[in-house]
């Protein structure tokens, strides 16, 4: 590889964002990090939140995380095809906008339903940010590059989970609860400021989308009836019902069952760290064997930690490092299959990225999200349902990729893709450090 040839990539990526290679990913990351701040940085203050407002029912506490994620999962419907008519700028800037009003309102409310109602309209804010991240780098990227890319951006992210729960807590300490969507409101301020005055429009006038309903009937059409698309979003649903159970139980599974306490955030943080480094790991993988065999893989590693865990737990909790360590393999497994799986479907629908996306997110978070939110409610002090949405969820995951590949797994297959020119990335990504921002 030339030092040409890396040059000439990464100003084909300035020239349609405006931005270098680490530049463009810090903000992908930055705009998708949001929704897991919305959550993460929240996990700790739960007990609070609901002393606040009187809540007598311990598991109702999980509306604070059930409402914004199911809020968060429908909202993307609208977002993708307006994203691929009107493009991505206004639309992120449209649901940071909505974000930042619904962060500050949030620190007035004065009953525990004006605090769900806040959580909606930040949740449909976020909506936006989630979609259009995806078809911005859909727009520049594909194939193997757009695995990596989002790896990449994954992995960046994931310094979220890693320190917004104790974030929250000093946060709490300091202040109250009220704090955090104070905390929010600024960090949401700061990401659209600098989107705003650094991004490119990375949709190309000719590639933008009617609105009429026929034209969006065609698309969802060819959303649904792409065997590739429509069995790894099956797949992606089923491993999300694992992480989103995860999110819903897990303040109750270490802070309460298992004594953690204040020590909480530190062992979800633990955990984070693991599966920002599993994704790293990945993307050097991907690039030597590309995206299939290492989601598969990953997927097959996440199946099975879960299944030991659902079987040990049949005979009462395990211990805490049991536990504790077999459900940070499945999110470090997820950290990897979820990237990979989402570039895979999204790979033969680059001509209507954003409508692809939305409608995506729509159908997986929504079906991963009431599916997780049956799990938290059935949460009665033993690990079993945790270990049922990894081990079963994972399992049928499996299936649904084998059935998807035809029994062809761990192997590479060409995809045909649409006629928009792409980056090649890899060019990038295997140069020198100095040269990302050439």
């Amino acid at each position: 590889m030339s030092q040409t040839d890396v040059t000439a990539n990464a100003e084909a990526l300035r020239a349609r964002a405006n931005l270098g290679m680490s530049e463009f990913i810090a903000l992908c990351a930055a705009l998708a990090a949001v929704a897991a701040m919305s959550i993460d940085i929240v996990l700790p203050a739960l007990p609070a939140i609901g002393s606040a407002f009187g809540v007598a029912n311990e598991n109702d506490r999980q509306l604070v995380i059930l409402i914004f994620t199911a809020t968060f999962a429908v909202s993307q419907l609208f977002y993708g095809p307006l994203s691929d008519r009107f493009g991505r700028k206004p639309l992120i800037t449209f649901g940071l906008g909505l974000y930042l009003a619904g962060s500050v309102a949030a620190m007035f409310v004065t009953s525990f339903n004006g605090l769900l109602a806040m959580r909606v309209v930040q949740g449909v804010g976020t909506a936006a940010l989630q979609v259009v991240t995806l078809a911005m780098v859909r727009d520049c990227f594909s194939g193997p590059s757009m695995g990596r890319v989002m790896t990449f951006v994954f992995t960046t992210f994931m310094i979220v989970p890693i320190i917004a729960p104790t974030l929250g807590q000093q946060i709490e300490f300091v202040t109250n609860w009220k704090g955090i969507f104070a905390f929010n409101a600024v960090a949401g301020a700061l990401i659209l400021l600098w989107m705003a005055t650094r991004l490119k429009e990375t949709l190309r006038p000719e590639d933008r989308r009617s609105l009429a309903f026929g034209s969006l009937a065609s698309a969802f059409k060819e959303i649904v009836t792409n065997r590739v698309t429509a069995g790894y979003a099956v797949a992606s649903t089923l491993t999300l019902v694992g992480l989103f159970s995860y999110v819903i139980c897990v303040q109750q599974v270490y802070g309460e069952l298992y004594g953690l306490g204040h020590l909480f955030p530190y062992a979800f943080g633990a955990s984070a760290i693991g599966v920002a480094a599993a994704a790293l790991f990945s993307a050097r993988l991907v690039r030597r064997l590309g995206m299939r065999p290492v989601a598969h893989g990953a997927l097959s590693i996440f199946t099975a930690s879960g299944l030991v865990l659902f079987l040990m737990s049949l005979g009462g909790n395990p211990p805490f490092w049991v536990t504790f360590g077999l459900l940070s393999i499945c999110m470090m497994a997820f950290g990897v299959v979820q990237g990979n799986i989402g570039a895979i479907a999204l790979e033969p629908l680059g001509h209507i990225a954003g409508t692809a996306s939305s409608l995506i997110g729509v159908v997986t978070l929504t079906i991963a999200n009431i599916l997780a939110g049956i799990v938290g409610q059935a949460y009665d002090g033993t690990v079993v349902p945790l270990a049922i949405a990894f081990g079963i969820g994972g399992l049928a995951a499996t299936v649904a990729v084998i059935w998807t590949e035809r029994g062809r797994v761990f192997r590479n297959t060409v995809v045909a893709t649409s006629q928009n020119a792409f980056i090649d990335v890899s060019l990038i990504l295997t140069g020198q450090a100095s040269n990302l921002d050439s």
